[in-house]
């Protein structure tokens, strides 16, 4: 995840509680689709605070798993999570991997490509450090049609504030938030056998404050647009949100639904 997308990156604590919990939660269904090799090196490309990078250790103890991620304050907070001597944390840049060619049985990216300025140049150096027949896959959010949780903080805030709308807009048009986007991207980066699916999970939620909570935590888009608002605009938009999600209920748990679009390629 990079800063120069717009996408902010500066606490991994805050990362954690706004998206990092609900990356824990993707990435076994991710892994289960990807299906990777059995033995090999593993890379995890815009890790984050860890999620995947974590999964993958723990599914394959004793193979080397590698996660990378341009944002310092999220690698620091994925190493102070790690349990043991994998995974390896480091801050490195998606479009120019630090590793040598044909290097990994397999990468992913979970989340990631989205918010890479040039996804394809990032693809393309997944492909060049996994070595012939290993496996690449990515995952993003189907933004526009599966984000049940962000929807719900975007249309409010869109009815209320035009900057809302057209950052919605912006990041729900993306290519890659688009169904046939990733794809696309596998298709032009040369990979052969691909296989295209969708991952749903659950986001839950105690209350209100729950999920309101974690969007001034000034991370991701969500958090960019959050920090540049006044508190008298705040205030509307918080009254708005509270009464989408309640719903004409009283406040407390609330589960909604969030789903990914998940591509997986071979390396000719």
């Amino acid at each position: 995840m990079t800063v120069t997308s717009g996408y902010l990156a500066t606490d991994g604590a805050a990362y954690e509680t706004f998206l990092g919990r609900w990356t824990q939660r993707l990435a076994e269904p991710f892994l289960d689709f990807a299906d990777l090799p059995d033995t090999g090196d593993l890379l995890d490309v815009g890790c984050g605070t860890g999620s995947l990078a974590c999964a993958m250790a723990a599914r394959s103890p004793g193979r080397h798993v590698a996660g990378i991620d341009i944002a310092e304050p999220y690698i620091s907070y994925a190493r102070s999570r790690a349990s043991g001597p994998q995974p390896v944390f480091a801050v490195a840049d998606a479009a120019s991997l630090p590793y040598g060619t044909a290097q990994f049985a397999a990468a992913m990216a979970q989340l990631s490509l989205n918010f890479v300025p040039a996804p394809d140049i990032a693809l393309r150096e997944m492909r060049r450090v996994t070595h012939s027949g290993g496996v690449v896959a990515a995952a993003g959010w189907d933004f526009r049609g599966g984000l049940v949780y962000q929807r719900l903080f975007w249309d409010t805030a869109a009815g209320i504030d035009p900057a809302a709308g057209a950052a919605r807009d912006r990041l729900f048009s993306a290519p890659l938030a688009l169904p046939d986007g990733l794809p696309a991207l596998f298709e032009n980066a040369g990979f052969v056998r691909i296989e295209r699916s969708s991952i749903t999970i659950r986001m839950d939620y105690a209350n209100f404050d729950d999920y309101w909570r974690p969007v001034f935590g000034g991370q991701g888009p969500v958090g960019a647009y959050a920090a540049g608002l006044g508190a008298e605009l705040r205030s509307r938009i918080e009254g708005a949100v509270r009464i989408a999600f309640c719903c004409g209920a009283p406040d407390g748990p609330r589960s909604m639904t969030a789903t990914a679009w998940a591509v997986r390629g071979v390396v000719p």
